[in-house]
């Protein structure tokens, strides 16, 4: 059913629902497979014993290899295709290894015959599936033929129950897929608002270059032809085409000036939608006045960094996200519950680098680990005061919406703390 590969699937969120749905997987087909234990047992013949055993874990392995294949999206087609023929070589070799185990007093390959007929309707395609099972119920009906066992019960134990085994894999591997593709959905999203970001800004372009240069074109051909015949009128026009260019480039620096203006508050509201879509439970204390856009465009890349953080390398259940003012300084504080263990984590760079540029505008960034909540804060001086260091002023202790900024884990003025699930740098 999942079979495309998809790199959806990597999502960390989906991490723990792709292992509990192996999970669920494996150990139905397991149970399934405990029953061929009780012809093991009763097989007296030491060979046969020994010989059934190995059909029995060859199968069961194979059988956890193709479905963990089955959840792993990202797998390339000939992987698949190995996993599958490698299953179905097994299951065929079972059949001389497992099917005189216990002869006619216990259905031994009929149980093994019922894990195989759960997993074909997972693996395979619907007709190849019918075909795989039509096959599988036929073999056992040969099977107890040959060893003298019941039909009927050979017939009910790898159909009925293979085919019950089958309906509950399915729909956990529907859900899984419901899983997978919603977050195709979202990726797929987010990759047309870019490109429509984009084409946005082509047209945006188009539409202030595009006249200039055209003019800008036709008066330098008009000063081409009258430069030999009347300089005076030349030279006017070279002044107007000198005109349209300064005007052409004043139009595309307001432009690129109002790409760059950071809207906070919409920020703040945006990485609370992703936050609550992704399954944390997010609230954002907005601003009380109106940030100035240089403490904004120092703020909203620490924003992004940390919830990105959160969503790449957390198993946070809620964030806190505020912005306040003290006095003459700008306060950006989210906190989470998905913190780890302090490590080292020697790729971090993304928190260290945003430091470093709050420490150049006078700013400081500090984050702390404490009781599992992970906390990133950071503090810039408002417009009017950029003269003055406010670092001493944040380092002297932690303030009310901060649980403990000294605890261990903790590095304060462009040192971030490294690893830790909940803030590990990206």
């Amino acid at each position: 059913m999942a079979s495309d590969p998809e790199p959806a699937g990597r999502d960390p969120r989906l991490r723990r629902p792709r292992i509990a749905t192996l999970v669920a997987l494996v150990g139905t087909l397991l149970t399934a497979l405990m029953m061929p234990g009780i012809g093991l047992a009763l097989e007296p013949a030491p060979m046969w014993r020994v010989l059934g055993s190995v059909g029995v874990v060859a199968v069961a392995t194979a059988q956890i290899v193709a479905l963990y294949v089955l959840v792993t999206p990202w797998l390339t087609g000939p992987a698949r295709r190995r996993a599958l023929l490698g299953y179905t070589l097994t299951a065929v070799a079972s059949v001389p290894l497992v099917g005189p185990v216990a002869g006619g007093d216990w259905p031994t390959w009929a149980w093994l015959g019922a894990s195989i007929v759960g997993t074909a309707p997972l693996l395979l395609g619907r007709w190849t599936a019918t075909l795989g099972v039509a096959a599988t119920v036929a073999v056992a009906v040969g099977v107890a033929r040959w060893t003298g066992g019941d039909v009927p019960d050979h017939l009910l134990i790898t159909g009925g129950i293979g085919l019950g085994v089958a309906s509950i894999g399915w729909f956990q591997v529907w859900f899984w897929d419901l899983l997978v593709q919603a977050q195709q959905g979202r990726a797929a999203q987010a990759r047309l608002a870019a490109t429509e970001e984009r084409l946005r800004f082509a047209r945006d372009v188009h539409d202030l270059f595009g006249h200039h240069l055209s003019v800008i074109a036709l008066k330098a051909e008009l000063v081409a032809r009258l430069a030999p015949v009347d300089p005076e009128r030349a030279g006017r026009e070279a002044g107007e085409v000198q005109r349209l260019a300064v005007s052409a480039l004043a139009e595309v620096r307001g432009a690129v000036h109002g790409y760059r203006t950071v809207d906070l508050p919409e920020q703040l509201a945006a990485t609370a939608e992703v936050l609550r879509s992704s399954g944390v439970r997010c609230t954002v204390g907005q601003p009380a006045g109106q940030v100035p856009a240089e403490v904004a465009a120092q703020l909203a890349p620490v924003l992004r960094e940390a919830s990105t953080n959160l969503l790449r390398h957390s198993r946070a259940t809620w964030c806190r996200i505020e912005v306040g003012r003290d006095a003459d300084r700008y306060r950006l504080t989210i906190a989470n519950d998905g913190a780890g263990p302090a490590a080292p984590d020697r790729h971090s760079s993304g928190l260290r680098g945003l430091a470093d540029r709050l420490a150049d505008a006078d700013g400081v960034l500090r984050t702390a680990n404490h009781e599992g909540i992970f906390t990133v804060e950071a503090v810039v001086p408002g417009p009017t005061t950029g003269d003055h260091r406010t670092e001493p002023a944040v380092q002297g202790g932690p303030t009310a919406r901060i649980p403990d900024a000294e605890a261990p884990g903790a590095r304060v003025s462009g040192t971030p703390r490294e690893g830790g699930d909940g803030g590990s740098d990206g």
